[in-house]
Order: C-alpha cells, then sequence, then structure tokens
C-alpha cells in the first residue's frame, strides 16, 4: 500500500529486502551516531512484530531510493490503545521535500485505524526543523519527564 503526499510516495514495509536493509545501513548512522544499523534479521524482526508499523518514503514512481524511514508502535494498555512514533529518519541529501511529513502523515492515519487515542514521539531539542514539524503536525510538547533506565 502506497500513499502519494507531494512528490514522497509512503509504503508500509511487509517484507525486509536487500534494498531495505542498504537503507537501513544508510539511514540508521545519520539518526544517531551510537546504534548501528539492524541486521536482517533484526529488521524482520521489527516488520513482523504484530504491533509495529515500518514505513518508507520513495519518490513518486517509488522507482527511487529509500529516502525516509519511520516505525509507529502501537500497543494497548489498560486506558486504551496508545501509539509511538520511533526513529524517523530521512535521508540528508533529500531533507525540505516534505519527506518527514509525509512519513509521520501516514503513522497517524494508521494510529487512527487502529483506535488509537494518542500518538507520543520524543525529538531532541537540536533537531530543531524535527521539533517545527513535529508542532506543524499537531503535536503539543507535554509538560512531563521522560525517564530511562538501561539495562
Amino acid at each position: 500500500m502506497a500513499d502519494l503526499i507531494g512528490d514522497v510516495e509512503v509504503h508500509q514495509v511487509t517484507e525486509v529486502t536487500a534494498e531495505l536493509v542498504a537503507a537501513f545501513e544508510r539511514l540508521v548512522p545519520q539518526l544517531s551516531r551510537s546504534s548501528p544499523p539492524p541486521t536482517e534479521a533484526e529488521l524482520e524482526e521489527v516488520v513482523a512484530t504484530p504491533g509495529n508499523i515500518v514505513f518508507v518514503a520513495k519518490a513518486r514512481g517509488g522507482e527511487g531510493a529509500i529516502v525516509g524511514s519511520l516505525t509507529l508502535v502501537t500497543f494497548r494498555i489498560p486506558t486504551g490503545m496508545r501509539a509511538w512514533i520511533e526513529d524517523v529518519v530521512v535521508d540528508e541529501d533529500a531533507s525540505r521535500r516534505g519527506i518527514g511529513s509525509a512519513l509521520n502523515r501516514a503513522a497517524l492515519d494508521a494510529a487512527r485505524v487502529r483506535g488509537c487515542k494518542t500518538v507520543d514521539l520524543t525529538s531532541r531539542p537540536s533537531r530543531e526543523g524535527a521539533n517545527l514539524l513535529y508542532r506543524r503536525l499537531g503535536f503539543e510538547q507535554r509538560a512531563t519527564n521522560v525517564y530511562r533506565y538501561s539495562v
């Protein structure tokens, strides 16, 4: 399934291909210096997990390289269905073309279809463009603390 938004086509990943593995090898280092790109087996696990939807973006027509990705994680808790948007990355050579917006809109639509009450995400303050995008899409910054425990 592909959604056309601007000059970008957003696809939901249903299978792991060599193209997908290569795209994550190129994109993940642009997102995080501390996390290595996922292996093919790790990508297969992410895609196969029922609550996950991995989206990728390509130029319209789908013939070009993957230029962005986003993972939507949905889950049920006692207060209802919720979702998180994780690991949003747009290739630095393709930025400012609406790719991040297209990926996020596809994720928000999928969360709505799954009955999610809220969609959360986090973004480093230094990612000014991303933070501006999230506000433009209607995300509101919450007055909360985020805690992390490293296992």
